[in-house]
């Protein structure tokens, strides 16, 4: 099998001496190319690490992480700063939209950052994909919260990245915001064979992945194909009271 995504005995640990946090514990995770996976897990159980180390904006401090083939382990800042541009998209909780940008210039600016200037079709293509086309003058207070989050979708996706990652991309939503961006994502997957990998608390949100990943300090305590809500919940509740 292809993987997108992979981490091989990863650890990670904050801090020092007795106030130490393992964050991650030799931890090892594979994730299928064209798939939707969602990391799931009691609070403190690593969830955010493993996102941020295997999306290269954190530094294991041991084993390997291999996004479409690539030792991240391997690289120095630039070559990781380079890797993030051309081939990560990360979508965030809170959106991160620059507030005196319009939608349209939020788009863009990951392709000027990068040094090309997009032109206004491709700019408009990835604005219609997430059905905000009519929204592209709008700057995000006068956006609703489900709207911001698709404006963060179309920016993550114009620079088409391999792997598209989203921590906790609808925990800001009121429900039916969090399914149209839920779907949104699904569609993602399905019609354009993006790899998306995503950290939720939320069963329903994990019931659009193809598959969970649950960990429990820092470890895969279990997977799960062809989730549903009621199954996510059940084994949410039993890691929690382990």
């Amino acid at each position: 099998m292809d993987f997108a995504v992979e981490l091989r005995s990863v650890s990670k640990t904050y801090g020092s001496g007795a106030g130490a946090v393992t964050a991650l514990a030799d931890l090892s995770a594979a994730f299928p190319t064209g798939s939707f996976t969602a990391v799931m897990g009691p609070s403190g159980s690593g969830k955010s690490t493993l996102l941020q180390c295997a999306a290269g904006l954190d530094r294991p401090d041991s084993g390997q992480v291999l996004l479409t083939g690539i030792d991240l382990t391997t690289l120095d800042e630039n070559q990781l700063t380079l890797l993030r541009r051309d081939r990560i998209g990360f979508i965030f909780q809170s959106f991160n939209l620059i507030s005196a940008l319009t939608a349209a210039q939020n788009v863009r600016l990951p392709l000027l950052l990068a040094g090309r200037k997009p032109a206004a079709q491709e700019v408009e293509a990835a604005l219609a994909s997430v059905g905000l086309a009519e929204r592209a003058t709008h700057r995000p207070a006068e956006l609703s919260g489900g709207q911001q989050q698709r404006v963060a979708i179309a920016r993550a996706l114009i620079a088409k990245p391999a792997v598209l990652f989203a921590d906790e991309p609808t925990g800001a939503l009121d429900s039916r915001s969090g399914r149209d961006v839920l779907e949104l994502l699904r569609a993602v997957v399905d019609r354009h064979g993006h790899t998306v990998i995503m950290v939720t608390h939320d069963p329903v949100a994990a019931s659009y992945a193809d598959a969970v990943v649950f960990l429990t300090d820092g470890r895969v305590m279990d997977t799960m194909d062809s989730p549903t809500a009621d199954l996510v919940a059940s084994r949410m509740t039993h890691l929690e009271r382990r």
